[in-house]
């Protein structure tokens, strides 16, 4: 008997089984390979801009390819997600200037997703670049704003994924000195329960308890005139 029906059916199937094989390879995400380079020391201006101060920063890299250079330590979120602090370099020159005078800034905070590979900023209402410091606690951020006019200190806390603060409370004016993160030191969390502690200077100390959305007020100095 004649053995071309047999191997023409051979054939159907393992066009079938390889079809399926590359369908489903094709379905499977992409693993991105997340890094970063080596630390480097530049330089950055103070805010008179006359003074230059020292700053570590280091490559991000997502498959090999630099997304951002970012500076201090990273805060794992999750096991899929972290946040991590974003530099770049702005071109300084004036009109007149003939070459390009490029200085270092530090930026607000980026979410890294080890898993897709994205690569985003996230949106931290008054967070000063130069003057605010922040603290994490799992998804949420705290840190001393300053407001768009320059004349309201704020106590932000934000959790990752909503466009509303958390905690948004005014602590007086800033001083506008030229040192960064002169304003107010890094808020300090507690766990069990949830605190977050703001010490903007040695008159004030303001403990705040987060409970998912909801935050109640601890502690905070009396006013002048009570008893």
């Amino acid at each position: 008997m004649p053995r071309w029906p047999t191997m023409q059916k051979t054939l159907v199937l393992l066009t079938i089984v390889l079809g399926v094989a590359v369908s489903e390879s094709r379905a499977l995400p992409k693993a991105h390979v997340i890094t970063f380079g080596k630390w480097i020391a530049v330089k950055w201006p103070d805010a008179s801009g006359k003074k230059l101060l020292d700053l570590k920063v280091r490559p991000l890299f997502v498959d090999t390819r630099l997304k951002e250079y970012t500076t201090g330590t990273a805060h794992d979120l999750t096991d899929r997600l972290f946040g991590v602090r974003r530099v770049f370099r702005v071109n300084d020159a004036l009109p007149e200037d003939t070459v390009a005078r490029w200085q270092w800034q530090r930026g607000g905070w980026l979410l890294v997703d080890r898993a897709s590979g994205k690569v985003s900023q996230l949106t931290l209402p008054e967070f000063d670049p130069f003057y605010s410091t922040a603290s994490w606690y799992r998804d949420y951020i705290a840190y001393c704003g300053v407001s768009e006019d320059g004349k309201k200190l704020t106590a932000m806390v934000m959790q990752v994924g909503r466009r509303k603060p958390v905690l948004k409370k005014v602590l007086g004016e800033p001083d506008g000195d030229d040192e960064p993160d002169s304003e107010c030191p890094a808020p300090k969390w507690e766990r069990a329960p949830a605190r977050v502690t703001f010490e903007p200077d040695d008159t004030q100390k303001l403990m705040f308890s987060i409970r998912g959305r909801v935050v109640d007020i601890v502690s905070e100095p009396d006013e002048e005139g009570e008893e």
